[in-house]
């Protein structure tokens, strides 16, 4: 596939530092709004000086490295920061299948960041001055069944199950979708901030209608260190303090969620291991402790080896088996027969890209697809030979309740 970009003069880019900027999200304008946000650090942005819709299909990441470098190769940058995020930046969301239209790439026109103690302020041209508006209530939510209903799920849950027991497979991950209707258009600015507010250990994100608040980190890279954080293994949390201890303790020593997991290291550490002259993983895994449920949760390390870009690593790391299966092409295929509906962005790559090949990318978990009145909620879960599908649907709907908090309020 060939990029036609269209640029004909150079995008003049200007970084400059700025005082602190308070509450990221805060300076957002309603309109398109872009965001990754952890513990009150990241980047939030706004406006358009160049989209793409991605095209599907095996090439799509290398046609997004193409446009990436067309793009950035017209800026005309004066960047006096000189940070991991500084200069000209690319949100962007893909979808989870390779086949599936949807993925969005888009450098916005401004951008207003705070990391590893700088702030500052991207213009791109003449950038927006928008206003600021209030944010709006979306009003009641009503919700209806996606493209499964909660029986029909566990079905194909028990399917998928027997699937694994004959030796078809080792696991896949099975997700179902959630509709919402509000009374008014949902600001998608109210979602970022009660996710942020309550979810400060994951990564708030809002790209092209695409909002969540994702645990899982699939890739970030400073220079040539890249970091990872692997999720697979999950229980809900408990009623008292002494029934969390439990759960956690029983989730460490679960034999079906610690195969899943290393299941899903083992996924990590071989697509990692030909890209980097050092890489570090950790023997067991640690907990996780969000407040909606408890994930078996391990850190890995690396150095890359050739220079590659963020990009490069998430499309040799996308799918993970914490979100495919193993093996991952069979598992592809059975989350295709299966599932009964297309993930769109839903455990996609999900981050930003500076013109340095610096970038941070999670998986869109925790999230959902957000257009005028409607929301399109999705969880999942990781099946094993041994999975319950009641188990399962709880999990999946112990998972819907982040967007729904965001949606609903306290």
């Amino acid at each position: 596939m060939s990029v036609a970009l269209g640029i004909t003069r150079p995008l003049p880019v200007r970084t400059t530092s700025v005082g602190d900027p308070g509450d990221l999200l805060q300076s957002l304008p309603k309109t398109a709004p872009y965001a990754w946000i952890r513990h009150g650090q990241g980047l939030v942005g706004w406006g358009e000086a160049a989209r793409v819709a991605v095209p599907p299909g095996p090439g799509r990441f290398a046609w997004a490295r193409e446009w990436l470098t067309d793009v950035f190769g017209h800026a005309d940058v004066r960047d006096d920061v000189g940070t991991p995020g500084t200069g000209p930046v690319a949100f962007g969301t893909f979808t989870f299948d390779e086949d599936s239209p949807g993925s969005v790439l888009v450098v916005p026109q401004a951008v207003l960041a705070r990391r590893d103690g700088h702030a500052w302020l991207t213009t791109i041209g003449d950038a927006p001055l928008e206003r600021f508006s209030p944010i709006r209530t979306p009003g009641r939510i009503s919700y209806g069944d996606g493209s499964l209903t909660a029986p029909e799920w566990e079905t194909i849950v028990a399917r998928a199950a027997q699937r694994i027991r004959d030796g078809e497979l080792e696991k896949v991950v099975l997700a179902r979708d959630l509709l919402a209707t509000a009374e008014r258009a949902i600001d998608i600015r109210l979602l970022l901030g009660r996710l942020a507010t309550r979810y400060p250990d994951c990564y708030t994100f809002s790209v092209a209608g695409m909002v969540g608040a994702t645990p899982e980190l699939l890739i970030r890279r400073t220079g040539q260190e890249i970091e990872s954080l692997v999720l697979a293994g999950t229980t809900p949390r408990g009623t008292s303090p002494s029934d969390d201890l439990s759960r956690g303790a029983a989730l460490l020593a679960s034999a079906k969620d610690r195969h899943e997991h290393e299941c899903a290291i083992a996924s990590v550490r071989d697509t990692l291991a030909p890209l980097c002259s050092a890489l570090q993983t950790p023997d067991e895994p640690e907990l996780l402790v969000l407040p909606n449920v408890q994930h078996l949760a391990s850190h890995v390390s690396g150095r890359l080896a050739d220079g590659a870009s963020v990009l490069d690593v998430v499309a040799a790391m996308h799918p993970t088996a914490a979100v495919g299966g193993t093996p991952t092409d069979t598992a592809i295929d059975v989350i295709r027969e299966l599932e009964g509906m297309d993930r769109a962005g839903y455990a996609g790559p999900v981050g930003w890209i500076d013109a340095h090949g610096d970038g941070e990318w999670g998986i869109a978990l925790r999230s959902a697809q957000i257009s005028g009145r409607r929301a399109r909620l999705f969880a999942g879960g990781g099946i094993m030979s041994t999975s319950d599908p009641a188990l399962e649907l709880a999990e999946a709907q112990a998972k819907f309740r982040v967007m729904q908090y965001a949606l609903e309020g306290p």
